[in-house]
């Protein structure tokens, strides 16, 4: 708990066996009442190590759903468990759970509903090695991003996030893709439903273990995330209609 709210760790995992201790072991279980654990339906140890740590919330999937829709079973279950704030954090130890309590001190104390931990602000990326190709599409996809959606964010692309409960009920992220677009999408979403998002400066590593995309995934990402914005600006302006915006509560 933390001030009177039930804090959610959510980790969307995939072949997550060698990093998952590391990351766990630094979520603060002070403050966090729950972790769940999606496995979407990896090759490797993940469930066998994370019923060694004892987390008591392990959902497997059967087949392997994508990182969005092992995302929206996490929403889903810290929603079905009553949480308040619930943050979803990558077990591949490439962001620091360190940062947890700040970034829901920021939402229980009514700043702000969404949080980001951002590899852009600082040096954190870089320092951190993230691969110069990526750093320079994540700024020119963030760039375009910002001028489409009227927004000021360093970056949509982290995979460290924490959100209110009210957010995730008031957006309809099922109906987003099940792929890393996913992520994206639900920035739109919530923009689009009225609310404002904050960042804090999160550093990163990257590493043989870390996950990442390929090449090939990557351009198929940027073109998803330049095609969202599109429809959130069309959506805005009345000139489209579509489905991730769907019953979105717009302000």
């Amino acid at each position: 708990m933390l001030k009177d709210s039930k804090i959610c760790v959510v980790l969307p995992a995939y072949n997550a066996a060698r990093t998952l201790q590391q990351t766990y072991d630094e979520i603060p279980r002070d403050i966090v009442d729950e972790v769940i654990l999606v496995d979407d339906h990896s090759s490797d140890e993940t469930i066998e190590v994370a019923q060694n740590l004892g987390i008591r919330h392990i959902i497997r999937h059967e087949s392997n759903k994508g990182y969005g829709g092992n995302q929206k079973t996490c929403y889903d279950k810290a929603l079905e468990l009553g949480a308040d704030v619930v943050v979803m954090l990558h077990p591949d130890y490439q962001y620091t759970p360190k940062l947890i309590e700040s970034m829901c001190y920021i939402i229980v104390n009514g700043v702000y509903p969404v949080v980001l931990g951002s590899r852009i602000l600082g040096m954190g990326a870089r320092k951190g090695g993230m691969p110069l190709y990526k750093y320079f599409f994540n700024r020119c996809l963030t760039f375009f991003q910002n001028v489409l959606m009227h927004q000021k964010l360093s970056e949509y692309h982290t995979g460290y996030r924490a959100f209110s409960a009210e957010v995730l009920r008031n957006i309809r992220y099922h109906n987003n893709s099940d792929d890393f677009v996913f992520d994206n999408q639900m920035l739109a979403q919530i923009f689009y439903a009225g609310y404002e998002i904050a960042e804090v400066t999160c550093p990163t590593k990257y590493f043989p273990d870390a996950s990442s995309i390929n090449f090939r995934r990557s351009t198929q990402y940027g073109l998803g995330v330049l095609w969202t914005a599109v429809q959130y600006r069309l959506q805005k302006w009345h000139l489209g209609k579509f489905k991730i915006f769907e019953k979105c509560r717009n302000k």
